[in-house]
């Protein structure tokens, strides 16, 4: 499977017309990505039928969010499961990066049987096994991370260890840095069945319809 992080309305239209199987649609990738347009999500949805994932997240930075910002993200789960969206990407820690369990478990109730994923702030925490193990006691139903590294070229061996321990029990999504000309490696070093990618190319500033084909290509 192949997911295409989109992080404006001209690349979401780009990806959901190609040969990618989902996107998470998300805004300000300056940020890392933070919630989208509900507006832009409801045209989207309006034209497009290939799965939409939100990205829940009200500001960049840490992943530790004051009582405002929670409920704000509340909200947004509401507003978007409303509007028909297809899964939603989250991740709060605590203060000592840890996995946040009452207020993760808080949103997971709100998003009801619409799958969630735990976003990169697993490669945030100290310890990913417990970090893992708390995910899939909360019903996450994947998890993007890149091992704990950078990227995940750099992650590629840990990688491989959370699929062979976890993929049974939690959909492992091999993100950061993941390109046409890795793609093929890291499936190779992982083992992993699940990619993402934002598909832009060097110099480029949109998703590139080419750039998933190739990627989409590399996984066997």
């Amino acid at each position: 499977m192949l997911e295409i992080a989109c992080f404006e309305i001209t690349s979401a239209e780009t990806a959901l017309a190609s040969v990618a199987d989902r996107i998470e649609f998300c805004s300000e990738q300056s940020q890392g990505g933070l919630t989208p347009n509900i507006d832009e999500f409801r045209y989207l949805k309006s034209l497009y039928q290939k799965p939409i994932y939100v990205m829940i997240r009200p500001t960049g930075g840490s992943f530790l969010y004051s009582e405002t910002e929670f409920q704000q993200m509340k909200k947004d789960i509401i507003q978007f499961k409303e509007a028909g969206a297809d899964g939603f990407v989250f991740g709060i820690l605590t203060s000592g990066n840890l996995v946040d369990t009452a207020r993760n478990q808080e949103l997971l109730t709100l998003a009801g049987d619409t799958p969630c994923t735990f976003h990169r702030a697993i490669d945030r925490t100290p310890d990913l096994e417990q970090s893992m193990a708390a995910l899939i006691r909360l019903g996450f139903r994947g998890v993007l991370t890149s091992g704990g590294a950078s990227t995940a070229m750099e992650g590629r061996a840990q990688l491989k260890k959370m699929v062979e321990q976890y993929a049974n029990q939690i959909d492992i999504i091999v993100g950061e840095g993941v390109r046409s000309e890795n793609i093929t490696a890291l499936q190779q070093s992982t083992n992993a069945k699940i990619f993402h990618s934002s598909a832009i190319p060097s110099y480029e500033i949109f998703a590139n319809e080419e750039e998933i084909k190739k990627i989409r290509k590399g996984i066997i």
